[in-house]
């Protein structure tokens, strides 16, 4: 099962992607220096996925600097409008 899916690395803003980007370099570091250490590893197949997500997220970014894929479009935030309070007119305040 891959780590993040296409459509997700598509619509995520470039800031999460270079935020996730970062996440699975330090991932992939973190198992290679086990296995060149010598140790055993949980996942073994674990690296090829993080190295064939690296690629994904790199490939988008790419292709969307280079104008061959649209950037992911953000929602326009909706305002809501104001609520109106009730005015009260001065002849119904009371004074004391």
């Amino acid at each position: 099962m891959p780590i993040i899916r296409l459509k997700e690395i598509a619509g995520m803003s470039i800031d999460d992607r270079a935020a996730k980007l970062y996440d699975l370099r330090a991932e992939l570091a973190r198992i290679e220096t086990m296995i060149n250490a010598g140790g055993r590893v949980d996942n073994a197949s674990r690296v090829r996925e993080l190295r064939k997500t690296i690629a994904q997220i790199l490939t988008i970014t790419n292709e969307e600097n280079l104008g061959i894929r649209k950037a992911p479009q953000q929602p326009a935030k909706k305002e809501k409008p104001a609520k109106k309070t009730p005015q009260t007119k001065p002849e119904e305040q009371t004074s004391q």
